[in-house]
């Protein structure tokens, strides 16, 4: 089992930054994909960014203004996001799937960017 705690979302007015933080515990040594996804409303989820195979990714969306990172000494995974623009607003949601296959989510934290 693998749980993900996500902290770091608010009010931002556009342009500016936020870092989120996805504290992950349990067996995280099986972690072999872990990124973040974001929701906005009646819209499907989506990656923003990952760490996958060695490889990191990001949704065209975001290139240039989002910066994905790890501290492995303390199993924790940050999201930077500049120059924020209200179409970022969403839930975003920490996301990690270990080698066996098993896909974990956590609680999700809203970022909402005004205009």
């Amino acid at each position: 089992q693998v749980q993900l705690v996500e902290s770091g979302g608010g009010l931002v007015q556009a342009g500016g930054s936020l870092r989120l933080s996805c504290a992950a515990s349990g067996s995280t040594a099986s972690i072999n994909v872990i990124g973040w996804y974001r929701q906005a409303p009646g819209k499907q989820r989506e990656l923003v960014a990952g760490f996958s195979n060695g490889r990191i990714n990001y949704d065209d969306s975001v290139k240039g203004r989002a910066t994905i990172s790890r501290d492995n000494a303390k199993n924790t995974v940050y999201l930077q996001m500049n120059s924020l623009k209200p179409e970022d607003t969403a839930v975003y949601y920490c996301h990690a799937q270990t080698i066996v296959g098993n896909a974990y989510w956590g609680q999700g934290t809203q970022v909402t960017v005004s205009s």
